[in-house]
């Protein structure tokens, strides 16, 4: 299709040379036993007193011990996530050549729309997807709007709830983590000629407070919970919460940044998206509690390292860099 990006031409070269090398730094492409995440019903939150708090605590112990959870009745109706799938589906189906101008031809920033993984050395490094990364504030005015306006709600609420349970009762989300420091991605898996061997989007971890996703039933997120990855089942009425790197530092480990990946399918394409909780480069961050486990840093700081990481070993190395 001349909507697709020319992955299997770009990245020939991985594929003639896929050999595995020693210097891989994730050898892990397997199939791994599907299991449900903890799933936590917010309509609890405007219960009473004794109900909200226990919803509360665990949405906190679900931070701590899985790093990632589901949430229903989140107040972002069916119908809003499925006029989302659709834009996703129209934008996406654009001829690849205006997708790569889509300052031009679809009124996104220069730069949102990726594809591919430019700085892979091996197949497996190799994401086998497109996206488009696109700044909240871009967004005004489009058919997303209504989804971005509630899922920065959504976001900011659990964010509070987060803070509060580690006893800071505080303005410093509200105020960091603004619609021009704050994104929205679209993803598109295609389907992939040799599944077993590339993933949708390599293990990582996100850097930011924290991540909403909307994935479709076609499934694909995969994460490591005590050590071993596994599946996470597709609910048609969850969105999926993950703790991003910025809220393990600023919680000084409390809540934990987990390792996921998204893998890909032989027949079929899939569809997510995800809102990432950022502030601007300028905030830093510091641990709420002492003694401290990682050195306060800028925003800024923290992605210039990520990048530099990307690009002399091909992976990011994240938090370890920080610890004090």
């Amino acid at each position: 299709m001349d909507s697709d990006p020319p992955l299997l031409e770009t990245y020939k070269t991985l594929f003639t040379n896929s050999k595995t090398s020693s210097n891989n730094h994730d050898h892990r492409l397997v199939a791994v036993e599907e299991r449900h995440l903890p799933l936590i019903d917010l309509s609890r939150l405007s219960h009473n007193e004794t109900e909200k708090e226990r919803c509360q605590k665990e949405i906190a112990r679900a931070a701590s011990q899985w790093g990632f959870f589901q949430v229903v009745n989140h107040g972002i109706s069916m119908e809003l996530l499925e006029m989302l799938r659709e834009e996703q589906v129209r934008v996406f189906k654009q001829p690849f050549h205006h997708k790569c101008r889509e300052d031009k031809f679809l009124n996104f920033s220069a730069g949102s729309y990726r594809w591919g993984t430019p700085t892979s050395y091996f197949l497996r490094q190799l994401s086998w997807s497109e996206a488009f990364h696109i700044p909240v504030n871009d967004i005004s005015s489009t058919p997303m709007e209504p989804f971005a306006t509630k899922v920065a709600i959504l976001a900011q609420k659990l964010a509070e709830i987060l803070a509060e349970k580690l006893g800071h009762k505080s303005s410093f989300f509200q105020e960091s983590c603004l619609p021009s420091t704050c994104y929205i991605r679209l993803n598109r898996y295609p389907p992939c000629p040799i599944p077993s061997d590339i993933y949708g989007l390599m293990p990582h971890t996100d850097s930011d407070f924290l991540t909403i996703l909307h994935q479709d039933q076609v499934g694909g997120l995969q994460l490591v919970k005590d050590g071993q990855w596994f599946a996470v089942k597709p609910n048609p009425e969850a969105l999926v919460i993950n703790i991003g790197d910025l809220f393990q530092a600023w919680s000084n480990d409390c809540y934990k940044s987990v390792k996921h990946c998204a893998v890909t399918h032989p027949t079929k394409e899939r569809f997510s998206a995800a809102y990432f909780l950022c502030p601007s480069y300028e905030t830093v961050i510091e641990s709420c509690s002492m003694p401290s486990v990682y050195r306060k840093f800028s925003f800024r700081e923290y992605r210039q390292k990520v990048q530099e990481d990307v690009q002399l070993h091909g992976y990011k190395v994240g938090l370890s860099r920080f610890l004090v």
